[in-house]
């Protein structure tokens, strides 16, 4: 099984680094319920096998990293943005529909407004009800893609595979299982009403600060329905998501075709299309050592340390400008020796003043030290 140290970080960076993905959305699990007792090696294998493909729900986000709440207006603040920090604090509520690989809608409900991605092949759209603004983006007409994938599709990383459900984010965390993590099964639960075996994933490690990843499997389909994932000495979930109502029919064909309302402010992107990445889902979670580790995504970026402990770091100018100039994240900074950084129960961010920025699912200190090292 190829699986690659690295993996860990963006299973919890990608709300800093997707736009879509800092939609994610959750919910804790219900009551336990009586189910044959399987082994993890079982639940695996279920989650390898399922085949749902279209389905539709209501998913809640719980996000308790010790972060301050995030203003959504003010100096600096652009009407309508989409802030990473936003959703990872408190709650939110969103509906998602998946068809397939190529078309999915995710709507995330706001108290007084509504925000829509819609993805149907070659195109995207985000939408914002509250300043009545677009974002269109398509892919060229003849991307150059392997033979397997449709002409006129967007890039994987804005596919509906990376759409925020639980399946996906389980997906990221169990890609990156090794010999670092210990894979046991737990009682098994209740979630948006079905019966669902848990499978749990607790680091063998003393320096991250997580303690442990919960993943709800549904017992007929073999679907996640829900991740939680527990910090060192903090009693309820960091962060957790999950359905609280599901459906497994296909949704309506005209959830996915979008026209902005009229008056809408719409602006056109088209995006080049990238190699497809490969990220095969375990069978089992001893790793294959005989499999070369693929590079960090990024330019110049690199990995320190193994498995939980890993810190990622990206030279000067190569940082997303989320990390660097996102005014609701310089809120949230705290200054340091040398820079800023964001500290939260699972994951530390460290930007110094000469441009670098490293970050890891570890204490601000072991940051720190990388960065003295190099």
């Amino acid at each position: 099984m190829a699986r690659t140290r690295q993996r860990w970080l963006p299973a919890l960076l990608i709300p800093f680094a997707l736009a879509i993905a800092v939609l994610f959305g959750s919910v804790q699990a219900g009551a336990t319920v009586s189910l044959p007792p399987k082994a993890a090696e079982e639940i695996l294998a279920m989650i390898a096998r399922t085949e749902v493909r279209a389905f539709s729900g209501t998913v809640e986000q719980t996000a308790e990293l010790g972060l301050p709440e995030v203003p959504t207006s003010g100096p600096g603040i652009a009407p309508g943005a989409v802030s990473a920090l936003e959703f990872l604090t408190g709650s939110h509520t969103a509906r998602v529909y998946v068809d397939g690989p190529l078309r999915a809608r995710l709507q995330v409900l706001d108290q007084m407004a509504e925000r829509d991605v819609v993805i149907n092949g070659g195109d995207a759209w985000f939408y914002n009800s509250r300043d009545n603004s677009a974002t269109h983006l398509s892919a060229p007409a003849k991307p150059t893609v392997p033979e397997k994938y449709e002409p006129r599709m967007l890039p994987p990383d804005m596919s509906a595979p990376d759409m925020p459900t639980p399946e996906a984010m389980a997906s990221r965390f169990l890609a990156a299982v090794d010999a670092s993590t210990e894979v046991t099964a737990s009682e098994s639960s209740t979630v948006a009403g079905r019966s669902a075996y848990s499978l749990v994933l607790n680091p063998r490690s003393t320096e991250t600060l997580v303690d442990s990843v919960t993943i709800d499997v549904d017992s007929e389909t073999g679907l996640p329905l829900g991740v939680e994932v527990r910090a060192n000495g903090q009693a309820e979930p960091a962060y957790s998501l999950a359905y609280t109502q599901l459906d497994l029919s296909t949704p309506d064909a005209e959830l996915f075709n979008f026209t902005a309302p009229p008056g809408a402010t719409v602006t056109e992107k088209v995006l080049p299309v990238k190699p497809v990445p490969t990220m095969a889902m375990p069978s089992t979670p001893v790793p294959d050592p005989a499999v070369a580790e693929p590079e960090v995504r990024g330019p110049g970026a690199s990995v320190t340390g193994k498995g939980w402990d890993s810190v990622i770091s990206l030279p000067a100018g190569s940082a997303p400008a989320e990390l660097t100039s996102n005014p609701q994240l310089s809120q949230a900074l705290q200054p340091v020796g040398g820079g800023r950084a964001l500290t939260t129960s699972l994951l530390s961010v460290l930007i110094l003043d000469d441009g670098r920025v490293y970050a890891g699912m570890v204490p601000l200190e072991r940051l720190q030290s990388a960065a003295a090292a190099q």
